[in-house]
């Protein structure tokens, strides 16, 4: 098999997976991609800075304060006194809920993809995976970001997680 074949099936695999994930994500929350990875940093880390989160999820601070007041607008945020000048973002209860749909719907999707490998191959895959997060962590270099839609949980039971190990190799 020819390194560019393995390439390409990789790249339209990954676009396919990134589309099914999104598209559950944000049709069970009714919000944007980078609504739905906010409820689940809210739900994993409350109470941060609009900017940080913005950070966390791949957004400007204007743009961070847009979808912000989108979820406000929604009744799955709320805004309230941070350190300094800083607004602390907080989710509501039915904030807590959406992001617990969001999770639900990313790992719907997945387990329907998942469920055509019997147990040896989803185990191989496994280990593929580890290696490629740890080698994309590398290269990203930031755990919030690119863990931003995990479900943290599900990834350090009965496992160390790939990225988390990356970054505190990274750290020393």
């Amino acid at each position: 098999m020819h390194d560019s074949r393995t390439a390409n099936l990789l790249g339209a695999a990954a676009l396919a997976v990134s589309d099914l994930v999104l598209t559950s994500v944000t049709r069970r929350g009714q919000v944007s991609p980078s609504g739905a990875a906010a409820l689940v940093v809210l739900s994993a880390t409350p109470d941060l800075s609009v900017t940080e989160l913005g950070r966390r999820v791949g957004l400007t601070q204007s743009a961070a304060a847009r979808m912000v007041e989108s979820l406000e607008a929604k009744n799955l945020a709320q805004r309230k006194r941070g350190a300094g000048r800083e607004r602390a973002v907080a989710l509501t209860s039915d904030g807590r809920r959406a992001a617990r749909d969001a999770r639900g719907a990313r790992g719907d999707g997945l387990a329907t993809l998942l469920a055509t490998l019997d147990d040896e191959e989803r185990e191989a895959l496994a280990g593929v995976l580890d290696k490629l997060l740890t080698r994309i962590y590398q290269d990203v270099r930031d755990s919030e970001w690119l863990c931003r839609l995990c479900d943290r949980r599900a990834c350090t039971t009965d496992a160390v997680c790939p990225v988390g190990h990356a970054e505190k190799v990274a750290d020393g």
